[in-house]
């Protein structure tokens, strides 16, 4: 991984202040820069030192550099399924079933193990930073940062598409725009209540079966739980979710996907576009669903 950054100044910030032009063009985030300052030669401009209340110079060279960080995850082996790799990303397809972070019931068979070790012994060690983050029966595309600039630059830069299966025929496309809350008497429930936070989901229909519906949806907010909680709220709850009232006799898990991310790289600016293949357990919910999917019919 590469331990700093080059920018140059281009003419429309000749003559900004610097910590302007660090937070606004560079894209640091406070904290960083905060940081960085304390760093020997953390933030430089053709070799030396640039403070915060300096002016920056078109064609000038700012370098930034990237702070050394320990892993601090207990490495275990796995199997990681890598869609997109570079010095400062790296894109894997989870499975269902596996938690993206350790937490007290599940320490060691989570993704940021198996990144851990992956990192290790690639020579390659960086903190674990998934910015996406799904459920542990949610599958599909996790974007992980290798450094704290890539993290802060792309956190809310990242246009997911998810693919879902619904209980009961969907005939049209829609908007659910219905705020969500933490249901009373629950640490996990979300529901549907005047007085939760906006949340707004856009679904598409791309496929039917004889009971249940394909769907592509993107959100326009991250609330916990939003599309199962959405389609359980226009009672087409996922097929496996009986959280949220869905049936268990087709499939084990919530038929929820990651399935496409879209973002601009964060360092070279050039729009890159991820896919992952709807998992089998999913495809196999429905027979007319697999075969339009396997016809590329719907995506």
């Amino acid at each position: 991984m590469p331990n700093k950054l080059t920018f140059t100044v281009p003419t429309e910030y000749d003559g900004v202040n610097a910590l302007n032009f660090l937070r606004s063009y560079c894209k640091l985030s406070s904290r960083m820069i905060t940081r960085l300052k304390r760093e020997k030669d953390g933030i430089l401009m053709d070799g030396k030192i640039l403070r915060t209340i300096d002016t920056v110079s078109a064609g000038k060279e700012v370098i930034i550099r990237l702070i050394d960080e320990k892993i601090g995850i207990e490495p275990v082996e796995g199997k990681l399924d890598i869609l997109y790799e570079d010095d400062y990303i790296l894109i894997v397809n989870k499975p269902y079933s596996m938690p993206v972070h350790p937490v007290k019931q599940h320490q060691s068979d989570t993704l940021a193990n198996i990144v851990a070790y992956y990192a290790q012994n690639s020579g390659k060690e960086f903190t674990f930073r998934a910015i996406n983050r799904l459920d542990k029966d949610t599958s599909g595309i996790v974007f992980i940062a290798k450094d704290r600039y890539t993290a802060n630059a792309v956190k809310f830069a990242l246009n997911k598409t998810y693919f879902a299966v619904c209980s009961g025929i969907i005939n049209e496309n829609g908007t659910v725009n219905a705020p969500i809350a933490l249901k009373k008497d629950s640490k996990m429930v979300r529901e549907v209540t005047p007085d939760g936070a906006e949340s707004i989901t856009h679904y598409k229909v791309l496929a039917k079966g004889e009971d249940c519906t394909l769907v592509s949806l993107v959100l326009e907010t991250g609330r916990t739980h939003q599309i199962r909680c959405h389609m359980a709220y226009l009672a087409h709850p996922l097929e496996g979710d009986d959280l949220y009232g869905g049936r268990l006799d087709k499939i084990q898990r919530q038929a929820l996907h990651c399935g496409k991310l879209d973002f601009v790289h964060p360092i070279t600016k050039q729009p890159i576009t991820v896919t992952a293949p709807i998992p089998d357990d999913m495809k196999n919910i429905s027979r007319e669903i697999n075969a339009a999917l396997e016809n590329n019919i719907v995506l």
